[in-house]
């Protein structure tokens, strides 16, 4: 029903709409935005459903990976899943990703039910490019410890506000947070840097490793060579695995390589899971960390597979259009402000050892790259090669879904802005220029390009 619904809708607007000749464009195209990934469902499930083609098999080791993402992990000793802490974030993967998509804000400090958790480190980097560590807290704030334990400090948050002017008068506030750690454990040092993150989703993560390397670097144009004022870099990262540097795929900073590693290092960094990847506490040598230990890795390269084997396996929601000569429009201004410059349509996928994943035409809208957004979204804190300015271009897809999935769902990376059209607004450096002229846009056209991004 949903299938013929859109074929038809396709067929009015690409043979006639408003009795005029209307050009095939891309955006028809891609309704089925994870290709034979796609699920048709505009609920609050729409995250939740495993790829439609994966085998009889592939769906029996998903629905177990999906326990696995849901279990809730306690601190040792325990017959099983052992081992959370002693400091962590959250007891679960699914307490972070709301429904397997964005994680909420805290609604009052020290709310338990936050997807937000805060980067530290200090100026410089690692042998591997890595962020420094913070003597006494790591590169995270855990602000949970199991039961004796202090945890590290609590999260604070404080706002400022920022008006916005459109062209034809209208205004807009904007929330700009400042986040800062509160009751420290220990003493914290004065060039401290502070970077927040808000939960991304997790649907259709296999697809984007499926992408090949060669196409995301194909994009790349550090030095602007085009001179359209947008370059976009590739973050080139550390591989635990391979001990040496990687393109980064995935996180606010394209920090990590793999989906594999993706899995580790969140089951390591927020709950406190030493594995194979990650053996070291992350409290190793705090004066906070000396009970609820264990002699062997706390979950076993198993856990860690299903962990990645169920974000890998997640499918992607379908377009959802209504209007199409109204999508195509903005579709249209969507590439005339060069927003798909960054936010790239379209890939076909390469050989990926989950067979399903491989050779799909995918519609997500990044190009994986960093991108200088500009002061007003900066945190000053490098992560290998991104600088404090630049973030990974975030995919599109089923982004009109988030506050549908969940209410609370806010954008961006520290979730400042409450709406698809506050988080334009919010865009700077490469993407002043977009930004400029979306403010200048028309009524009708704003509403049909923010119609059309709430369609993806």
């Amino acid at each position: 029903m949903f299938q013929q619904m859109y074929f038809v809708l396709g067929l009015i607007a690409l043979l006639g709409a408003g009795c005029r000749k209307v050009e095939p464009t891309p955006w028809a195209d891609s309704v089925r935005a994870g290709g034979a990934g796609t699920v048709f469902s505009d609920r609050p499930d729409a995250y939740t459903f495993p790829l439609p083609n994966l085998s009889a098999a592939g769906i029996q080791r998903h629905l177990l990976a999906d326990g696995a993402f849901g279990q809730q992990f306690v601190s040792a000793p325990a017959g099983q899943f052992g081992g959370l802490g002693p400091l962590f974030n959250q007891n679960s993967c699914e307490a972070c990703h709301t429904r397997n998509g964005r994680g909420a804000l805290p609604q009052y400090e020290g709310d338990p039910s936050t997807g937000l958790l805060l980067r530290l480190s200090l100026s410089g980097s690692s042998a591997n490019g890595a962020p420094l560590a913070v003597p006494d807290f790591g590169t995270q704030l855990q602000h949970k410890g199991i039961f004796g334990v202090s945890a590290e400090g609590r999260i604070s948050k404080t706002e400022t506000q920022e008006i916005v002017s459109y062209l034809d008068g209208r205004q807009i506030s904007l929330r700009k947070p400042r986040y800062t750690v509160a009751s420290p454990y220990a003493p914290l040092p004065a060039d401290l840097l502070v970077s927040p993150r808000v939960a991304s989703p997790v649907y259709g993560l296999g697809l984007l490793e499926a992408i090949s390397e060669s196409d995301i670097l194909a994009n790349a144009d550090a030095d602007d060579a085009d001179g359209d004022g947008i370059s976009g870099r590739p973050n080139m990262v550390w591989d635990v695995s391979a001990a040496s540097l990687r393109l980064g795929r995935f996180g606010w900073k394209a920090e990590q390589p793999t989906a594999l590693q993706q899995s580790a290092a969140a089951a390591h960094d927020d709950m406190g899971l030493t594995s194979s990847y990650f053996p070291a506490e992350t409290c190793a040598g705090q004066s906070n960390c000396q009970t609820g230990l264990q002699a062997v890795n706390d979950v076993d390269d198993e856990t860690i597979d299903l962990f990645a084997f169920y974000f890998q396996t997640l499918a992607v929601p379908a377009q959802r259009v209504s209007d199409w000569e109204k999508f195509a429009q903005g579709g249209l201004l969507f590439e005339r402000l060069q927003c798909a410059t960054c936010h790239r349509v379209s890939y076909e996928t390469g050989i990926h050892a989950i067979s399903e994943l491989s050779g799909q035409r995918i519609y997500p809208y990044t190009d994986l790259l960093l991108h200088d957004m500009g002061e007003g979204l900066a945190d000053g804190r490098a992560s290998f090669a991104a600088n404090g300015r630049e973030w990974r271009t975030p995919p599109l897809w089923g982004i009109g879904l988030a506050q549908i999935v969940n209410s609370r769902a806010t954008f961006l990376h520290d979730g400042r802005a409450q709406s698809i059209e506050e988080a334009i607004l919010w865009h700077g450096g490469e993407a002043a220029a977009a930004q400029a002229q979306f403010r200048a846009l028309s009524n009708e056209e704003r509403a049909a390009l923010l119609a059309f991004l709430q369609a993806l």
